[in-house]
């Protein structure tokens, strides 16, 4: 079996607009000051056409303690402990929403109508019903709404769409996901990512949703059509998993290990499976299958932009199995927030490509969704996706 090494297929997908107008700044205000706010946060300090103007976050003296921490006590960031008040005081051209899942969907419909275009963090919400008022407010109000995928802007991520895309692997029919933690509950955030009141999901959301976007992205987001699920808690809810922490078990409430059979538009099934906890090292490496060739991509504890090893295309060439091999280049992954952050800015400043846009993490949503419908009714369910 032959073996070749190829680079025809790679760029970057991220290229920063040579051109930002400083004077052409954006008004952004970030809501809720969690980890992940820092790394927006920073991303906005460095857009040079942006102006920072306001925190939100309903705990008092959070955000201050916040910005004393970074050293940006003195910019001159107005904090708030309410959004409305927020609305009332700030004409706002970009908002950024880093709370729980579950409170995504009241927030990023509040910011839309008061004018503001929106970056949700992922996952975009809880249920296919917000997803559907999220869209439509977005639509209601002629703004951006982009959802919080990252790892779309690594030259990997890019390498696979461009493979798929570019006809090398014919007609897909087939595409599966992999990876997950063998030991890998999220509790070092203490229990908002475990408690569904809060997360609304488990797995199959938090890291569940990195491997999904980057199938569905790499075949052009087809309209998913039934569900079969399966998804199980076993890991989460053992106070033995947990060192000095059983009281982790008992918050637990959603899913550590999820899996499922999907059919999507244009006869292409979806084979997904996700874990925070397992007694196996992976489910196995995520494979786009083509009636030309077939795309291998190794395997991940997450899903999230970091990767340790080539992608690898199988086909036939003049008559020969051959195994090709795209030169794997690491990434700072450090990097991918501001990348993020500055694409969609962009989108808003110069009217550029949105980043993950709301139209189509939607039919992300309605798999999840289904997924969860599914498992609790142990069937196949169809999936109707209204009209936005």
């Amino acid at each position: 079996m032959a073996q070749v090494i190829m680079d025809k297929f790679t760029k970057n997908v991220f290229k920063e607009k040579s051109i930002i107008d400083p004077n052409k700044k954006v008004r952004a205000a970030v809501v809720g000051i969690g980890w992940i706010a820092e790394a927006q946060v920073d991303s906005y300090l460095r857009c040079e056409d942006v102006d920072l103007v306001a925190l939100c976050e309903i705990v008092p003296g959070k955000a201050e303690a916040f910005m004393e921490a970074l050293g940006i006590q003195d910019r001159g960031i107005k904090v708030y402990n309410s959004t409305k008040e927020m609305y009332e005081h700030e004409k706002l051209d970009v908002v950024s929403i880093c709370t729980a899942n579950a409170s995504h969907c009241q927030l990023v419909v509040e910011a839309l109508d008061a004018g503001a275009n929106v970056l949700c963090e992922k996952p975009m919400c809880v249920t296919l019903d917000e997803a559907v008022t999220m869209c439509r407010a977005a639509k209601r109000n002629n703004k951006i709404l982009s959802v919080g995928f990252q790892p779309r802007m690594t030259k990997y991520m890019q390498d696979i769409v461009n493979i798929v895309r570019s006809g090398e692997l014919g007609e897909v029919y087939y595409i599966q996901s992999g990876g997950g933690r063998r030991h890998g509950i999220p509790t070092p955030f203490g229990t908002s990512l475990i408690e569904s009141s809060k997360s609304g999901f488990g797995a199959m959301g938090d890291i569940g949703c990195y491997s999904l976007d980057m199938l569905l992205n790499a075949v052009g987001y087809p309209k998913p059509l039934t569900v079969s699920a399966y998804k199980s808690d076993f890991f989460g809810k053992d106070p033995n998993y947990y060192k000095g922490h059983p009281e982790y078990a008992e918050a637990f409430d959603v899913d550590d290990f999820a899996a499922a059979f999907i059919r999507l538009e244009g006869g292409i099934i979806l084979d997904f499976r996700i874990a925070w906890a397992m007694h196996m090292d992976t489910t196995g490496d995520a494979l786009i299958l083509g009636k030309k060739g077939g795309l291998r991509i190794p395997s991940t504890p997450a899903w999230n932009g970091s990767f340790d090893g080539p992608l690898t295309i199988y086909h036939d060439v003049a008559g020969e199995q051959v195994q090709t091999v795209l030169p794997f280049e690491d990434e700072d992954i450090g990097e991918l927030y501001y990348k993020k952050v500055r694409a969609f800015v962009s989108a808003v400043n110069y009217g550029t490509e949105v980043p993950s846009p709301a139209e189509q993490i939607l039919y992300q949503m309605a798999i999840l969704d289904g997924m969860t419908r599914s498992a609790e009714l142990g069937k196949e369910v169809d999936i109707v996706i209204p009209e936005i």
